[in-house]
C-alpha cells in the first residue's frame, strides 16, 4: 500500500479540530455551571478557581508554554500525536466526577492537553497553507472554534432539562470527537517547514555557529516588540472573550433576566453567527483586502457590544442583548483571535514559531486565569456592571493596538515575511 500525502485542506481540518474541542470544553462547562454549582454547592471562590484553572485559562497557559517548546524541539507531529490522549483522560474525570476535586482536576488536565495542541495545530496550519490562502486556512480554526460551542450549546439547550446527567453527556461527546481526531492524526506527516529548519539548525549548532533557541532570544529586539504587539491585540481582548465564553449563559440569566433555555439559545446564536462570519468575512476577505481595515471594523463593533452591559440593568432591552449577541459573534469569528493566530505564525521564524506562540498564549491565558478568578467576586460584590466597564475598556485597548500595529503580510510567503522583518533568513 503506497502512502498518499494528505491535501493541505485535510491537514488544516484535522489540525483545526483542536479549536472545536477547546472551545467546546469551555462552553460545556459554562452551559452546565449552574448545574454543577447546585450539585456540588460551589461558592464564589470555588467557581473562580474552576474558571481560573480550567482550559479557559491557567492550565491551557501552562500546556501552551510546554507544548510550544516541545513543538519546536521535537516537531509538530510529536505534540499532536499524544496531547489528545491527555485531553481524553481529563474529560473522563469530568464525565464521571462526583466531587469538586475530581471536577477541578479534570478541567486542569483538559487544559494542559488543549494548550499544547493549540500551539502545534495553529503553527502547522500556517506552515502548510498556501501563501495566497493563509487567512482562509487559518480561519478554518476559528470556524471550528465557533462550531464547537454552537454544537455544545444546542445539545445543552435540549439535554440540560435532564439535569447534570445531560451536561455529562455533552462532555462525553467531546471525548468521542477527540478520539476520532487523534486516530486520524496518526496518519499525518510532519511539517515540511519544521523539518527543513530543524536540519539546518542542528547542522549549525554542531558547527558552533548558533545556539539552541532560548526565551531571551524571543524577548529581545524585534521579537520583543512582536510579543508586546500580539499581547496587546490578543491578551487584552481575551479578558473579554474568556468572560464571554465561560460566564455568558450565567450572565444572560442573572443580569439579562433570561431563562436558562433562552440564554443557551442566545449563546448558540452568537456562535452560529461566529462561524458564518468566519467563513464569509475572515476566510473570504483576509487574503484580499487590507487587514488593518478589516481588523478596525471587526474590533470596533466589539467595543460597542460590551458597552451594552455598562448600562444600568433597568435600561437593558431585548434588542440590546440581540445586538450584543450579533456583534460579539462576528468578532468572535473574525476578530482578534483570528488575527492573532495568523499574525503569530507569520511574524516569527520557523525556528521558534511554536515557542513564541506558546509564550504569548501562556501570557494570555494566565491573565485570563487571574481575571476569571476575579469576575465572580466582582459580580457578587460590586455587580456585573462594573466588570462590564472594565471589559469595554479592554476591548477598546485591543482594538487600538491592532489598528495601529497591523502588519502588511497579505499574500507573502512565510520566508518573504521573515526576510523583510529580520533582513535575512533566520538560522
Amino acid at each position: 500500500m503506497t502512502y498518499q500525502e494528505p491535501s493541505p485542506w485535510k491537514k488544516t481540518i484535522l489540525a483545526a479540530m483542536t479549536s472545536y474541542i477547546d472551545a467546546g470544553s469551555i462552553v460545556a462547562g459554562a452551559a452546565g455551571l449552574s448545574l454543577w454549582q447546585a450539585y456540588l454547592g460551589m461558592d464564589g471562590f470555588q467557581m473562580g478557581a474552576l474558571a481560573a484553572l480550567s482550559s479557559n485559562a491557567g492550565s491551557a497557559a501552562v500546556g501552551a508554554l510546554i507544548g510550544g517548546r516541545i513543538c519546536d524541539k521535537y516537531g509538530r507531529k510529536f505534540v499532536y500525536t499524544y496531547d489528545l490522549l491527555i485531553y481524553i483522560i481529563g474529560m473522563l474525570l469530568i464525565v464521571f466526577g462526583v466531587n469538586y476535586p475530581m471536577l477541578l482536576c479534570g478541567y486542569i488536565i483538559v487544559g494542559l492537553g488543549v494548550g499544547a495542541d493549540i500551539v502545534a495545530s495553529w503553527t502547522l496550519i500556517a506552515e502548510e497553507a498556501p501563501a495566497k490562502d493563509r487567512a482562509k486556512h487559518c480561519g478554518s480554526a476559528q470556524f471550528a472554534w465557533a462550531l464547537g460551542p454552537a454544537v455544545v450549546l444546542l445539545i445543552s439547550a435540549w439535554i440540560n432539562q435532564y439535569g447534570l446527567i445531560g451536561n455529562r453527556i455533552v462532555f462525553a461527546h467531546l471525548i468521542v470527537v477527540a478520539a476520532w481526531v487523534w486516530y486520524q492524526r496518526l496518519k499525518m506527516p510532519e511539517s515540511k517547514d519544521w523539518k527543513a529548519a530543524k536540519e539546518a539548525e542542528e547542522k549549525l549548532i554542531a558547527e558552533g555557529k548558533v545556539k539552541p533557541v532560548s526565551y531571551s532570544e524571543i524577548l529581545t529586539g524585534i521579537n520583543l516588540k512582536t510579543v508586546l504587539f500580539l499581547c496587546g491585540v490578543y491578551t487584552i481582548w481575551n479578558l473579554c472573550a474568556s468572560t464571554w465564553g465561560f460566564f455568558m449563559p450565567y450572565i444572560y440569566e442573572h443580569v439579562g433576566n433570561l431563562s436558562n433555555s433562552m440564554s443557551q439559545l442566545m449563546s448558540v446564536g452568537s456562535f452560529v453567527i461566529s462561524f458564518v462570519g468566519t467563513f464569509f468575512i475572515f476566510m473570504q476577505l483576509g487574503d484580499k483586502i487590507s487587514r488593518r481595515l478589516l481588523y478596525g471594523v471587526i474590533g470596533g463593533i466589539y467595543v460597542v457590544a460590551w458597552f451594552v452591559w455598562t448600562l444600568p440593568p433597568e435600561m437593558l432591552a431585548m434588542w440590546m442583548l440581540v445586538m450584543f449577541t450579533i456583534f460579539a459573534g462576528v468578532n468572535n469569528g473574525s476578530g482578534q483571535q483570528a488575527f492573532y493566530q495568523l499574525w503569530c505564525s507569520e511574524l516569527f521564524p520557523t525556528k521558534y514559531r511554536a515557542t513564541a506562540q506558546g509564550l504569548t498564549f501562556f501570557i494570555t491565558r494566565i491573565l485570563a486565569a487571574v481575571w476569571g478568578f476575579c469576575v465572580p467576586i466582582i459580580m457578587t460584590t460590586l455587580g456585573f456592571r462594573y466588570a462590564a466597564m472594565m471589559l469595554c475598556g479592554f476591548a477598546f485597548i485591543s482594538w487600538l493596538v491592532g489598528v495601529i500595529g497591523a502588519p502588511k503580510t497579505e499574500g507573502k510567503t512565510l520566508k518573504q515575511i521573515e526576510i523583510e522583518r529580520y533582513g535575512h533568513e533566520v538560522k
